[in-house]
């Protein structure tokens, strides 16, 4: 029997994956609200994709794969304003969502199974090979891991899929599978 949970929807452009980490600057009032209330009921929100082309009135806005987060850690900015960092913890699928009055978007949502461990073969080497390049050009992502598990595939793609500038259609196909073979392929061709 599916078990859904309903937790609060962060809309971005940016996206996370399990085990990826992003920061965020939370300055408007329904986010720092989300933010108080996961802190303080130690649970998860949710990273999701929005279609830029549909209103924000539009039950298509959010699209339907996302990833539920957890707060890791958290600090004032220079700005004044709230900087966090989150962690990847479960792709998920929102099978529905609705706006409350402050203007933050709850959704009904179901955790996915996690993508299985496998090792990277030698036809993918150039995956790892292009992320740690990337990582050495821009130390402002490498630094986010303290673990950089290059020669796991599901680790690889999922990194890939946070920072590859792709269509959210497009990205939401490659989120929704269910392991990281096919997602690799479309990688290979994209860095190769």
């Amino acid at each position: 029997m599916t078990q859904y949970e309903e937790l609060p929807l962060f809309p971005l452009t940016a996206h996370v994956l399990p085990e990826g980490r992003l920061r965020l600057r939370i300055f408007e009032p329904r986010y720092t609200r989300l933010v108080k209330h996961c802190m303080s009921a130690q649970t998860d929100f949710v990273i999701c994709m929005f279609d830029p082309n549909e209103s924000k009135d539009s039950n298509n806005y959010i699209l339907p794969f996302g990833t539920a987060v957890s707060i890791i850690d958290f600090e004032m900015l220079d700005d004044g304003f709230l900087g966090i960092t989150v962690e990847g913890k479960d792709r998920v699928q929102i099978h529905a969502h609705h706006c409350e009055r402050d203007g933050l978007n709850m959704g009904r949502i179901e955790r996915l199974p996690p993508w299985p461990d496998k090792s990277l073969s030698s036809d993918k080497i150039i995956l790892r090979e292009r992320l740690q390049e990337i990582f050495q050009v821009y130390p402002e992502l490498g630094n986010l891991y303290e673990d950089e598990r290059f020669d796991e595939l599901s680790w690889l793609c999922q990194r890939w899929l946070e920072i590859l500038p792709l269509d959210v259609h497009a990205k939401q196909q490659l989120i929704k599978q269910d392991n990281p073979l096919e997602v690799s392929e479309y990688l290979l061709q994209l860095v190769s």
